[in-house]
């Protein structure tokens, strides 16, 4: 019997064939020792990967925990050695040495190597610039975020972002809690103040975008936050759950546009905040914890395909609502996040962790949940580790001082701070020149105040009080607040430094005095914008860093010319 060759029937034949392989083999022909390191794409390992892992192994993909102390504790690298802990983190109150930090992210990572899979950890940190700078040591002291929007220029906001970044890179962080791009909408807010770019979207928007950009250059993975939007409440979601009540109108106008905006650019992860917004969501969950925000605005709506991370889950702002922690966190992962984190470490058998694996194997759908966070945190991995250029996994603490501070970045910094400086009130009064014997008091608590005023002014007089003052508002305050009014009455001009509604009240008692008043704005310049009319002089330099006390007494002087608009 005489067959003739039919290629369209070959061609179904064999495409038949391969639906049937893959179907019946989804790893395709990936063997079976596969780890982090095999040679695969990203996609293809990742899925193969979270596969084969057990529920225990997906569900510690999901966790990042951080520790106290100067050192890791052991408890810490159980999660690591015996769990397979996904991700960790750097808080602020264990970095003042970064030779130590540089050795525990180097032992932290030697450890999960170890692991079935050789799967690396996630190191994050907050280290936005200016007040919120997690890693300390001799890491510099930025003029931030408000200070990029008062000089406006995207390349400051790109730099400041690749120089944090590669001072922080250089301990092995891979990943950095910033830019923030809430708006500064609640201008009597004390949690984002100058975090914030400013209050105009659109200008938040390109800002935030640059500094990522920088991020990312530098290598470092940035994440913006905090979802879907901090800066219309004056309340902490650390202490409890703030309430932002506007409508969506103005929420997709305001909040949104800056978010709208990263996503289209590819920001590569995001943070949920802790907030509730009642016209948007009526029965106040938080938006942490919202499926409607983040799996139907976040992922369906906008198409943002990057990690979900969110904000600490010890914040009573999520755990009261939710009942307690181990309901937060199944809430949390439920809802969208593939990043749950916890500053503190858990037990190894804390609910959190016992409550939430059990509904692993009772849930399918919450399984397949966990499932997805942690093939979207393994995707994420391999594109960063195996890219070309991530932080060190194994960061060697005697050359860091090479790169810390970053030489570059203390002159870019410096200039930085001057294109920022904004003059509020008194621009015709500048420079300030003092007659001769004219008698002046400089006051306030930071040592670059004092040594800038006096390399200009070298015969003032300083007076110190505590830049804490708002920690005991009772008879310290008020001896302090007297004995400036009573030393001041012997001065004819005085410079003093105002920061926040406290000090501001301070500066307002030397009204009667009929002295010049000179005001140096730093932090929040909404302080100094009323009821100030009196005083002679006020110029914002939005940054308790060096750079920004050399750049206000610079302007004071003459030395530079003020270039900066206030961003609110």
């Amino acid at each position: 019997m005489n067959r003739t060759y039919s290629p369209v029937k070959t061609a179904v034949f064999l495409c038949l064939f391969v639906f049937a392989f893959f179907r019946a083999f989804p790893q395709g022909n990936l063997p079976e020792n596969v780890d982090f390191w095999s040679d695969y794409g990203a996609d293809e390992l990742s899925a193969a990967i979270t596969d084969r892992m057990t529920d225990e192994e997906l569900l510690a993909q999901v966790f990042m925990f951080g520790w106290a102390g100067a050192e890791p504790s052991s408890l810490l690298k159980r999660w690591v050695t015996e769990r397979g802990l996904g991700s960790v983190k750097v808080f602020g109150w264990n970095t003042d040495d970064i030779h130590s930090v540089a050795r525990s992210v180097k032992t932290l990572q030697e450890e999960s190597l170890k692991g079935r899979f050789k799967i690396p950890l996630f190191v994050a940190t907050d280290q936005e610039g200016g007040w919120i700078r997690h890693v300390k040591g001799e890491t510099q002291m930025t003029p931030g975020n408000m200070a990029i929007g008062a000089s406006g220029y995207p390349v400051d906001s790109y730099y400041s972002g690749y120089y944090i970044s590669r001072e922080i890179k250089a301990l092995g962080i891979n990943m950095n809690f910033a830019p923030v791009v809430d708006l500064y909408t609640d201008l009597k807010s004390s949690v984002i103040g100058p975090r914030s770019f400013g209050s105009d979207p659109s200008k938040v928007s390109i800002l935030a975008e640059a500094f990522a950009k920088g991020s990312m250059d530098a290598g470092v993975i940035p994440t913006a936050k905090h979802f879907p939007g901090h800066g219309d409440t004056s309340l902490d979601s650390h202490g409890k759950l703030p309430v932002i009540d506007i409508d969506e109108e103005t929420w997709r106008r305001r909040e949104l546009v800056p978010f709208k905006f990263l996503i289209a650019n590819k920001i590569p992860a995001i943070m949920s905040g802790h907030l509730s917004f009642p016209q948007l969501q009526g029965d106040g969950t938080p938006s942490s914890l919202s499926k409607k925000f983040l799996t139907d605005i976040l992922r369906g709506e906008l198409g943002y395909e990057g990690l979900i991370i969110t904000d600490d889950m010890m914040m009573n702002g999520a755990t009261e609502y939710a009942g307690g922690l181990a309901r937060a966190v199944c809430m949390a992962i439920e809802a969208g996040n593939d990043i749950v984190i916890s500053s503190s470490t858990a037990g190894l058998n804390e609910r959190l962790w016992t409550d939430n694996l059990s509904r692993m194997s009772s849930t399918p759908g919450f399984r397949d949940r966990v499932r997805d966070a942690a093939r979207r945190v393994l995707k994420a991995k391999l594109e960063y580790f195996k890219g070309s250029a991530p932080a060190p996994l194994f960061p060697d603490a005697a050359t860091i001082g090479q790169f810390i501070p970053d030489k570059e970045g203390e002159k870019f910094f410096l200039e930085q701070a001057c294109r920022a400086v904004t003059v509020y009130k008194g621009e015709d009064k500048l420079p300030y020149k003092p007659a001769e014997g004219e008698r002046v008091l400089i006051a306030g608590p930071f040592l670059s105040l004092y040594s800038e005023g006096k390399k200009r002014y070298p015969k003032a007089t300083t007076f110190h009080y505590s830049y804490e003052l708002a920690a005991d508002r009772s008879n310290y305050d008020e001896w302090n607040a007297a004995s400036l009014v009573s030393v001041a009455r012997n001065f004819d001009t005085i410079i003093i430094n105002v920061w926040d509604e406290h000090t501001a009240g301070f500066c307002r008692r030397l009204r009667s005095l009929g002295k010049k008043v000179i005001i140096l704005s730093i932090m929040s310049p909404v302080y100094v914008m009323e009821d100030f009319d009196w005083v002679d002089v006020i110029i914002c330099g939005y940054s308790y860093s060096d750079y920004s006390f050399k750049a206000l007494f610079a302007v004071l002087a003459g030395e530079i010319k003020a270039e900066g608009v206030l961003p609110l």
